[in-house]
């Protein structure tokens, strides 16, 4: 029973697949080398990782995962050291970090998804909202979109996401950090684009945290057992969702995230 579930829990692990995949189309075709030769060894690898690809759900994995191969192997036979097979991988684990592993992958969130939802939230003017997990800015834009006065904040643990999303984003507040070790009091409004499993965990943190009255809201994705406040449907057959943090509203004002230490 050890081993599958172990398999089980790698399988869970993004980037542990690609990174597994590849090793493997690269032993494959060092395998094959000495009788198929370097091309017919390639196509061998190359068709290795395009069937290991296929088990992926979200179209982006597959693609991840089958160009892996090829790539690396471009790179090795261009004007690169011998460690230029080594790039795809760098810049994979640069831009999605080991610690982020649990979290969702680079979910862009549509333009304008949020605008529906707008005007059924109460939240004061200069409301503090956060993308928990902002990747590349998509999701502040979109909060933007829908409260054009409200003070905009993102946190991202990937460096280069952080960034980009800082440069493309001037009007929001970015930085570098764990959504879930940063505290999630001070805001009124928290949105989140992750992965099924990490709603339950959402949905905890916004309770202990967030004061009551805040909003939690999610694109797509539902959190278990718990029916939604605010339900609309949103650009690309998605839904969005909103939740309410319960308690007293008004008991503790939301003040501003500033104040809170990190």
């Amino acid at each position: 029973m050890q081993a599958p579930s172990s398999v089980a829990w790698a399988w869970a692990r993004w980037p542990l697949p690609a990174v597994a995949t590849w090793l493997a189309c690269w032993m494959l075709h060092a395998g094959l080398s000495p009788w198929l030769g370097a091309a017919g060894s390639a196509v061998g690898a190359t068709a290795l990782g395009a069937v290991l690809a296929l088990p992926h759900g979200q179209p982006w994995r597959r693609i991840w995962v089958a160009l892996g191969f090829p790539a690396s192997a471009l790179a090795a036979g261009a004007a690169l050291p011998s460690w230029g097979w080594l790039l795809p991988l760098a810049m994979l684990a640069s831009a999605y970090p080991i610690r982020a592993w649990r979290d969702a992958p680079l979910f862009p969130t549509p333009p304008g998804a949020l605008d529906a939802l707008g005007p059924l939230l109460p939240l004061p003017e200069r409301a503090a909202l956060l993308d928990a997990g902002c990747g590349l800015g998509h999701g502040l834009r979109a909060l933007r979109s829908a409260w054009p006065q409200a003070r905009v904040h993102g946190v991202e643990w990937s460096w280069p996401l952080a960034l980009l999303s800082r440069l493309r984003c001037a009007g929001a507040t970015v930085r570098r950090a764990d959504m879930w070790a940063s505290s999630w009091s001070g805001y009124d409004l928290v949105y989140v684009f992750q992965r099924p499993e990490s709603m339950a965990r959402a949905w905890t943190k916004a309770c202990a945290e967030m004061a009551p009255g805040a909003w939690l809201v999610s694109l797509e994705f539902v959190v278990p057992g718990l029916r939604p406040d605010v339900c609309l449907p949103a650009a690309g057959g998605r839904g969005v969702m909103a939740w309410r943090v319960p308690g007293s509203v008004g008991t503790q004002p939301a003040g501003d995230p500033a104040d809170n230490p990190r």
